[in-house]
């Protein structure tokens, strides 16, 4: 379990099958997402997902977003996990819209983000986000997270976002400051 101030990330559990089958059905959210909507029964789902939390892929590691209240609001996961190269990709979709601009994704992809420098060994994590969503962008800026560059995909445009590890200790080494002169 990783502690955010606002959150709280957690393993996956069945229970959460049914939120994730709601947000991956809904049109705007898939929208956001760029992904196909979810047309599956809901049965076929949590056979999928079933299998999915038995076996998990070790290339990629997902989370449950919790508020501090325990609502399942939310899921963030990095994947593409590459040791060699030392980089993993990183995705958050809050699927709940009471929590949207109010500091939840922020809180969850800085308590994700602070989890792989402090215990893993990757020296990258990078992104891709539509290019249009600045609510995404402005989170993952806020988060540290600079342009490098765009691509277009499944006729997506995505801007694509990353954080080395040397900027994410000089930005800890700039708050830690901050809350020691405050």
């Amino acid at each position: 379990m990783l502690s955010g101030h606002k959150v709280i990330l957690r393993r996956k559990k069945l229970s959460d099958a049914r939120n994730d089958y709601r947000w991956q059905a809904d049109p705007e959210l898939a929208r956001l997402d760029a992904t196909p909507l979810l047309t599956v029964s809901f049965d076929r789902y949590l056979l999928d997902y079933t299998t999915a939390l038995r076996s998990p892929v070790p290339t990629r590691r997902v989370f449950a977003i919790e508020t501090s209240e325990g609502r399942h609001i939310g899921n963030c996961v990095y994947y593409h996990i590459d040791e060699a190269r030392g980089e993993a990709e990183l995705g958050i979709m809050i699927g709940e819209r009471d929590y949207w601009d109010k500091g939840y994704g922020t809180d969850a992809v800085t308590a994700l983000v602070n989890h792989i420098f402090r215990e893993t060994a990757l020296r990258r994590l990078y992104l891709k986000t539509l290019e249009w969503n600045q609510r995404a962008r402005m989170c993952f800026r806020k988060c540290g997270f600079s342009p490098c560059g765009s691509m277009n995909r499944n006729g997506y445009q995505f801007a694509l976002m990353e954080l080395h590890r040397k900027e994410w200790q000089r930005l800890q080494s700039q708050t830690e400051a901050g809350h020691l002169s405050a």
